[in-house]
């Protein structure tokens, strides 16, 4: 009698592999991505240290702080290498970045770990990057993810620097929510 365990391994992968949804979050932490079976995506009203006073390291140097974005809209993009949506959602970002020109600045925001960042210039080669990339201070990092650990996240900013839309991973459907977001953003006025 044949031994059913390697057929029914290959078809229990078969399955799970079959019905994983695309381009779902990477977690970087041990924080739910859904509680009770609802996604948390959009991030707590308070932060720790003032929205417009949360800032990033460039990978060049020097230190931007949200406020100096004021004016144009901006994308807080937070990634990592070994992140299979975050790879997808990159060329989009390009794309908008093309089309709204210098209305939209896109900030990459690196939380991969150490072994990552060894990566992350292979990554920015192989994905044509061209938008700046930084890594996020604790009070930023800590904001964007107090509700949800998974990755990509996605900031948009209108010109004023008030968040308007917080997106976590990419698909189709997330396209669109941020295509809208962006140009919700890029018709604000600073008034905001």
């Amino acid at each position: 009698m044949r031994s059913i365990a390697p057929q029914f391994l290959f078809l229990s992968l078969a399955l799970q592999l079959s019905c994983a949804p695309a381009a779902a979050p990477v977690a970087i932490g041990n924080k739910p991505v859904s509680v009770n079976g609802v996604r948390t995506n959009e991030a707590r009203e308070k932060a720790t240290v003032e929205l417009a006073e949360m800032s990033w390291a460039g990978f060049e140097g020097g230190v931007t702080k949200l406020k100096d974005l004021r004016g144009r809209a901006v994308i807080l993009d937070f990634w990592a290498t070994n992140c299979p949506p975050c790879v997808e959602e990159i060329p989009h970002l390009l794309q908008l970045k093309s089309k709204y020109g210098d209305e939209l600045v896109i900030v990459g925001l690196h939380v991969g770990d150490e072994e990552d960042r060894s990566k992350v210039p292979a990554f920015v080669d192989k994905l044509r990057i061209t938008y700046p990339l930084a890594y996020p201070d604790t009070a930023l990092t800590d904001f964007i993810f107090q509700t949800n650990s998974g990755i990509p996240q996605t900031a948009v900013f209108d010109r004023g620097g008030v968040m308007i839309r917080k997106i976590v991973g990419f698909n189709s459907e997330i396209r669109t929510e941020l295509d809208l977001a962006v140009e919700r953003a890029i018709k604000s006025d600073m008034a905001n």
